[in-house]
């Protein structure tokens, strides 16, 4: 069978985790070369980038770009895992805050903040992932991380329910979010769905259902395949010739067109495709490979 490479947007369904289904791309494909930029846990549902093949070393690229999320959240009730697979740990039974008092204890989070994952994640300490430490009933101090809140619109379903619109730098906790939120209005609050919705330049709108998607990668369907250079569209390029790519291809610093930017390119050779990401060696105005890829990735 052909080895695919390249980067296909999943629809994530609620119940496996990103390792589940980069197990099942796997399966589907015959080939272990298969990867995931941007963890979701279980409950979440939306865009999930799986890399394929040579695309895998395109993650660290992918996974730093701000994100945008829809989240249900329900008032009056806080819970261990800050969402509802958790136990309930708290249920207020005084009088809901209201609109005007949501929207300001809201207005508090837009910005920069220093926020602290949940206990539940996937987050590690000493080499553990929190949550395995939590179900030991481990208590562990995590330090805050700083994130941002580039905005955040909600409106209300009803008493105890409201749904929250955000747009936010990578590495932010939506559960913490919520819970956060809960903790300012004083009657706590957890998460009931969450959903992403937006990764960098990647819309979940462009993204197929992980069965679909299971479907078409297993017949070999290289048509839901992202290249590089529409896995990084806004990366500058440098057009290289034969030669040249040769000497990517054995690891070696080759001459190339002056850049505008000193930012990292990406190198395409005569037949159009992406071979390798280069940074500039402005001392000896050579272009070193970063990662070469070995082999063709789709689109």
């Amino acid at each position: 069978m052909t080895q695919l490479s390249g980067v296909v947007l999943v629809d994530k369904p609620v119940g496996p985790t990103s390792h589940d289904v980069v197990a099942a791309v796997r399966r589907a494909v015959g080939q272990k070369r298969v990867g995931h930029a941007g963890t979701l846990d279980p409950l979440a549902e939306g865009l999930l980038l799986v890399l394929l093949g040579s695309a895998t070393r395109l993650a660290e690229y992918l996974v730093g770009h701000d994100k945008a999320y829809c989240t249900e959240a329900r008032l009056s009730i806080e819970t261990d895992t800050y969402d509802t697979e958790g136990r309930v740990t708290r249920q207020w039974t005084g009088d809901l805050p209201s609109d005007a008092e949501i929207g300001r204890a809201l207005a508090g989070f837009v910005g920069p903040l220093l926020q602290t994952p949940p206990a539940y994640s996937a987050v590690k300490v000493g080499g553990q992932p929190l949550h395995r430490l939590a179900r030991r009933g481990t208590a562990t101090p995590v330090a805050p991380r700083r994130v941002t809140i580039h905005s955040l619109d909600w409106r209300r379903l009803g008493p105890e329910h409201i749904v929250l619109h955000v747009h936010c730098s990578a590495g932010t906790y939506i559960r913490s979010l919520v819970h956060d939120l809960g903790a300012a209005l004083g009657c706590g609050a957890h998460v009931t769905r969450l959903r992403r919705i937006q990764s960098g330049p990647f819309s979940v709108e462009d993204a197929l259902p992980l069965s679909e998607a299971l479907e078409r990668l297993a017949d070999g369907d290289e048509r839901v395949l992202l290249g590089p250079a529409a896995a990084l569209p806004h990366w500058p390029r440098i057009n290289l010739g034969p030669e040249e790519v040769a000497g990517l291809r054995l690891g070696r610093a080759v001459s190339g067109p002056r850049p505008q930017t000193e930012a990292m390119h990406l190198a395409v050779g005569p037949d159009g495709d992406v071979v390798a990401i280069v940074a500039r060696d402005s001392e000896l105005e050579l272009w070193r490979p970063r990662k070469v890829f070995s082999e063709e990735i789709a689109g």
